[in-house]
């Protein structure tokens, strides 16, 4: 997960100053992209609702990105010594498995968008693949509690009160947010269960 404030020294945005302005640039376009997502969930409601759908696959992929860029400024601070995780708990559990898990939970809820989006824009032609799209829609955001847990955990080494703030504003907002998507995902594929909705008809309970 992109951090407002960086936890630990080791991690290479890039040099000098310009670590720390890649670092907020990072964060920035993590925030514009939780914007752009709530936005795609909001134009479900307009008269156009398949503007939601691309919406929301912009935010997604923007979050992808971002996500990869945290973890490989985190491998790069170490040189991309992988066995040296043996040695840093929270090098492999927080600044290693937290941008991995979060750039793969926001894959998966990628791909489910997607495949309703395809379905939606050629007139319901891959019945097939639905089920797993709603697998997806609840798999991404489980992923995205695991890795919001993780981040949660993170030992700082420079603790000032500015820092805690920043970050305890993301961490909290961030997993109960997680968590509403995941619950959200969950019952919207329950409610599915019997039903002959097709595309966008199956984001019913997200609306």
């Amino acid at each position: 997960m992109v951090k407002l404030a960086t936890a630990r020294e080791s991690r290479m945005y890039g040099p000098g100053r310009g670590r720390t302005r890649a670092e907020y640039i990072n964060a920035g376009l993590y925030l514009f992209a939780t914007v752009v997502l709530g936005s795609g969930f909001g134009a479900q409601f307009s008269l156009e609702p398949r503007s939601s759908l691309v919406l929301m696959l912009i935010a997604l992929a923007l979050i992808i990105v971002v996500n990869v860029h945290d973890l490989v400024a985190h491998l790069a601070g170490i040189d991309f010594r992988l066995p040296l995780m043996e040695l840093d708990t929270q090098l492999a559990f927080v600044e290693f498995a937290v941008p991995l898990v979060q750039a793969l939970g926001s894959l998966l809820f990628f791909l489910g968008i997607l495949i309703l989006f395809v379905e939606e824009e050629k007139g319901y032609v891959y019945f097939r693949f639905e089920k797993h799209a709603l697998n997806m829609l609840i798999a991404g955001p489980v992923l995205w509690v695991l890795g919001s847990i993780h981040n949660s955990c993170q030992i700082y080494e420079r603790a000032d009160g500015h820092v805690q703030i920043l970050q305890q504003s993301v961490q909290l907002p961030f997993l109960i947010g997680s968590t509403l998507f995941m619950v959200g995902g969950i019952l919207n594929s329950q409610e599915q269960t019997g039903l002959s909705r097709h595309g966008m008809g199956l984001l019913v309970s997200f609306d």
